[in-house]
Formats: C-alpha cells, sequence, structure tokens
C-alpha cells in the first residue's frame, strides 16, 4: 500500500531571500512551529470561447503562475517575530536602555512611579506600552528583573504595572540601569524593508519536497481569548514553486524553538493607561496591501509590490458602564495595549502589541442571561504626534518581543 504523508512528518522552513523570488542558499535556515502550514501553487487558467458546430470546449489553458500560503500557530515568544517584522516592514532591534540613573520607586495605588533624578526617559527613548526591566547591585533585589508595563511617562516619572502581580519594594535615591525588554518593531513613517523569503514543505515518509519562492507577507491576524492559547494566522502572497525533488533542500535547519504558548490570562489589557478586566476578547489583523505585476512574455509575476498597512480588529466587553460605547458615540479615540507572559515569573518572556491611537466604529451588545457583551470595531490610525522626544511611537502599531 502507498504511504501516506502524516503531517506529524510534515516540516516546513524558511529563509529571508536576498533577490525577491531567487532561492537563497540552502543553509541556515529555521524550521517553524505551526498549528497548520498550506503553502501551494497557484495558476490562472483559461477556457476557449470560441463557437464551435460541436458545441464543447475544446481549449484550456494555464497562465501565469503564483504562490498562496497560510501558517497558523499558537503564539509564543520569538516564533513569529520574523514575520511580524516583515509585515511591519521594518526589523526588529533592541529596546532601549539607560544607566547610571538614580531612581526613586513610590507606590501609585496599585502600580508604582519610577523617578528619576536627571535625565530624561523622552530623550532616552522609553515609550508607553514599553516592557521595561531594571538591574543594578545598588537597588532592592525585589526591584529588579521584574517586567513592568510601562502606563504613562514623562521626562522624570514612569508609571508601571508589575505583569505578574507582584510588589515592588518602596525606596530612596538609587543607582541603577533600566532596559527596554528584548527587541521591538514599529511601522515607519519611512524606510520601509520589502522582506520575501523562500520556504520549503518537507515530507519525510513520502519523500517529497516544495520550495515556493518570493513569498510575502501578506496578513497576520492576532486572536486573544479569555481562556486557552493566543492564535497568530499568518497568509502569504508568493511567486512560484521554485524546487521539487525527493531530498530536502534546506540543510541541516535550526530547529523550531520552544518558548513557552502565551495565553491572554498572563499579562495586562490597558485602555488608555488604565489596566481593564472585563473584556473577554481581543481580536485584530494586520494587513499589508499586495498586488502581483503580471506581464507578457512570463508566466510568473515580475514582483508583488507592497502598499499600505493597516491594522482593524475588534474586543468584547462586559456592560458594566458606558466608557466604551461613548468612545463609539461621541467619536473618542483610545490607546489599547495587550502585553502577554508565557507564564507567571517576574522575568517571563513578554510579547506586546501596542496600539497609540484606535477610533472605535461600532457597539453593538447582546442580550444573554450570562451577562451582557458589547462588541466594539476599531480601526488603529498613524499616531502623529509621536516620535522622538515624546511618551509615544510615531506609528500605527508596535510590537515587543522579549526573544527576538
Amino acid at each position: 500500500m502507498a504511504t501516506v504523508a502524516n503531517p506529524i512528518r510534515k516540516i516546513i522552513s524558511y529563509k529571508r531571500e536576498s533577490t525577491w523570488g531567487t532561492l537563497p542558499s540552502a543553509t541556515s535556515a529555521k524550521e517553524l512551529r505551526r498549528v497548520s502550514g498550506n503553502f501551494n501553487l497557484t495558476k490562472e487558467t483559461y477556457d476557449s470561447a470560441e463557437v464551435r458546430s460541436d458545441q464543447q470546449t475544446a481549449v484550456s489553458r494555464h497562465g501565469t503562475r503564483s504562490v498562496t500560503g497560510s501558517l497558523n500557530g499558537e503564539l509564543s515568544a520569538g516564533s513569529y517575530s520574523e514575520f511580524l517584522s516583515a509585515i511591519l516592514a521594518q526589523d526588529f532591534t533592541a529596546g532601549v536602555s539607560l544607566t547610571g540613573a538614580t531612581f526613586t520607586i513610590a507606590a501609585n495605588g496599585t502600580n508604582y512611579d519610577i523617578t528619576r533624578a536627571a535625565g530624561s526617559y523622552l530623550t532616552d527613548g522609553i515609550k508607553i506600552g514599553d516592557v521595561v526591566r531594571l538591574t543594578g547591585a545598588a537597588l532592592n533585589a525585589n526591584n529588579t528583573a521584574k517586567n513592568l508595563l510601562v502606563l504613562s511617562v514623562t521626562a522624570t516619572v514612569a508609571t508601571v504595572k508589575v505583569l505578574n502581580g507582584s510588589t515592588m519594594t518602596v525606596e530612596s535615591s538609587k543607582l541603577g540601569d533600566m532596559a527596554v525588554a528584548g527587541k521591538k518593531t514599529y511601522v515607519p513613517t519611512s524606510g520601509h524593508t520589502n522582506v520575501s523569503y523562500s520556504i520549503e514543505q518537507w515530507y519525510s515518509d513520502i519523500p517529497a519536497v516544495e520550495v515556493y519562492t518570493g513569498c510575502k507577507v501578506q496578513s497576520a491576524a492576532v486572536s486573544l481569548p479569555s481562556s486557552g492559547f493566543s492564535t497568530i494566522n499568518f497568509a502569504f502572497m508568493g511567486k512560484d514553486l521554485g524546487q521539487t525533488g525527493s531530498s530536502r533542500y534546506y540543510t541541516s535547519p535550526t530547529s523550531a524553538g520552544t518558548t513557552a504558548g502565551l495565553a491572554a490570562v498572563n499579562g495586562a489589557l490597558v485602555i488608555d493607561g488604565v489596566a481593564v478586566g472585563l473584556l473577554t476578547s481581543v481580536d485584530f489583523t494586520i494587513a499589508r496591501e499586495q498586488s502581483a505585476l503580471n506581464v507578457v512574455g512570463s508566466n510568473t509575476a515580475a514582483d508583488v509590490t507592497s502598499g499600505r498597512i493597516t491594522v482593524s480588529g475588534s474586543f468584547n466587553a462586559y456592560f458594566t458602564d458606558v466608557v466604551y460605547r461613548d468612545k463609539f458615540v461621541n467619536e473618542t479615540e483610545a490607546a489599547l495595549t495587550v502585553a502577554l507572559t508565557a507564564d507567571n515569573t517576574a522575568n517571563s518572556d513578554v510579547v506586546v502589541f501596542n496600539l497609540p491611537r484606535i477610533k472605535v466604529n461600532s457597539a453593538t451588545a447582546n442580550d444573554d442571561t450570562k451577562g451582557i457583551v458589547q462588541t466594539f470595531n476599531f480601526t488603529a490610525l498613524l499616531n502623529a504626534n509621536g516620535g522622538t522626544g515624546t511618551s509615544s511611537e510615531k506609528t500605527t502599531i508596535s510590537v515587543q518581543d522579549t526573544a527576538a
């Protein structure tokens, strides 16, 4: 009996291309984690419209070739950072840091104010929505190596929330350092990257290989339920099936990562600088306009161009007051930050999605005996007032990943 390919034996690997649509070298590829992943060659087809006395179609031809792809996974730190940076059109870079500052730490309700004696957080580049960590031998050990989400920031005061819910120790005039954990990316206002990948599907049990070239990330859909793992689903548009055969193209790719899956119950969800506990789900999609440039004389596109980057989504919240409804009624903009941690340890891996400017475009409510839930659809917009020397990024969305 013929062997049927088993999805458990299928491995998907990828490598960034130097030239769009051209296979990169076979070394230094990386394997991907997935719940599911499918990449396929598609072709335009043309059936003859000729009028014939036999009343039948005699000719059908294949036209331009292209690739469609999907990758669905459970969100985890580091696992999908490269594809997120590709759709945001800017590579991840190390978070900013400041050294040798004198800090005073004081309680502010359930949060904490970290006041510096000199210098400026704004000049150093600390932003609302950043997860920062303190280090330094002079600081109380209870205040170091903790994930601290910045809720608001001025030149000298950063108000933070401890993501695992633990306390900080009040102290005055202690020397220490502060750093944005891991790396960050965001949609820039210029210098956008235009990244593509060659993606291999290796069926080891048949055996058979398919390598698809020119694959660009078309969309990334993030889903954050109130229970269960957070998920991320990517769509791709590509050029061609560039390699087939019975042996693997990529040699010894790096194994897929093992960072823990992220659940929305760990971390924090913040709207306008206030952590909220009434939202039952948050979903949003990052999309990048793409168009295949088909030309005469070639059965593949000359290029896949990339255009505008948009973000839209929705969140559901129990109906306890009219705050969110009135943001729709009064066309009041808001800021939304979602920080997801791998577990409840103080310095757990973190992924942060920060949308500094959203507009709520609808508000509807159900009628359920378990509690009325409102659904709000939103669009994220360019935060034109952000940027260097301010408390927020000049962007539509930023992403921080401690394992990127």
